[in-house]
């Protein structure tokens, strides 16, 4: 099995629900990059026509407080709440909430995420029904501005030429109040990490 469809397992049941595409299964976080193909804001494009555009489903409720920046692609049944942020290159799968005062920055939350309360979410993939507590925060560039480092569950570390990486977060996981993962955090599906802790490395049982 790929580390994307280890991480997110949920891939291998979604149907009918828009996704990005990726070249490598076992390099999941080059998607979030700058010189790749399949970059999250190029896929964005083509589904509004090449340009920056933004894109809303009907169903979408969208507060008028929100700022949202292109590309962008926001889905059904998903929810932005009152001063939330969308940077460029997000991608917001079915049934996602951004919530109050919350960030998304060149982020793919997968279909049940929620970033509820002042979150901030940079360069990432949130998988599944995710939940981020209050206060979390993807940390996505390293304090020395250097290259971004992931180590695997064998405990091999992979460089990933990118400079701004935030986490890859499980389906299913939850994160308590006020918890930061640092750059290049990998966390397995259905963990349970407490407030006010730090991650770094990998998280969780990835079997």
């Amino acid at each position: 099995m790929t580390l994307l469809r280890t991480i997110f397992p949920c891939l291998d049941g979604l149907v009918g629900v828009k996704i990005p595409k990726w070249n490598d299964e076992n390099s999941p976080w080059e998607i979030l990059g700058h010189n790749n193909g399949s970059l999250l804001s190029e896929q964005i494009r083509t589904i509004n026509r090449g340009d920056d555009s933004i894109f809303i489903h009907p169903d979408a409720i969208v507060a008028e407080s929100a700022v949202i920046e292109g590309p962008c692609y926001i889905g059904p049944n998903v929810v932005i709440r009152h001063g939330a942020y969308l940077r460029g290159g997000s991608w917001i799968c079915n049934d996602s909430v951004v919530g109050n005062s919350s960030e998304i920055k060149n982020s793919l939350l997968l279909p049940g995420a929620k970033a509820p309360h002042f979150n901030y979410v940079g360069d990432s993939i949130i998988g599944a029904n995710v939940n981020l507590g209050a206060g979390v925060k993807i940390s996505n560039v390293r304090n020395d501005r250097g290259l971004v480092s992931v180590r695997l569950l064998n405990g091999e570390r992979v460089q990933t030429n990118l400079r701004k990486m935030g986490a890859l977060v499980g389906d299913g996981s939850q994160i308590g109040c006020n918890s930061v993962t640092n750059p290049g955090a990998l966390i397995g599906p259905n963990s349970m990490i407490n407030p006010n802790e730090t991650v770094t490395g990998y998280f969780g049982a990835m079997s």
